[in-house]
């Protein structure tokens, strides 16, 4: 892990597109504004971890099957004939 001390209005650059700006301090909480590509998602970390849980559970949990058609329903003929589906 690289630690660096930066004063508020002071930065960082990450992968030369990334930006992390020290905004303010406010007693033992540090306020950071981040710039990044819209491609980039930035996330608190509990956030994320939250994320990473949902998607795992969607792709472990066993869903019941749809149930099948019996078959394609026809159209009431009203219908049908704004379709243009009723035979001339």
């Amino acid at each position: 892990m690289l630690i660096l001390s930066r004063k508020p209005g002071e930065s960082i650059v990450i992968d030369g597109h990334i930006r992390v700006q020290v905004m303010r301090l406010e007693g033992d909480v540090v306020k950071l504004g981040i710039e990044a590509p819209a491609t980039v998602p930035v996330h608190r970390q509990e956030v994320y971890e939250e994320i990473q849980r949902s998607n795992q559970q969607a792709l472990t949990k066993q869903s019941s099957p749809l149930p099948k058609l019996a078959g394609a329903a026809k159209p009431p003929a009203a219908a049908a004939k704004k379709m243009n589906l009723s035979k001339p």
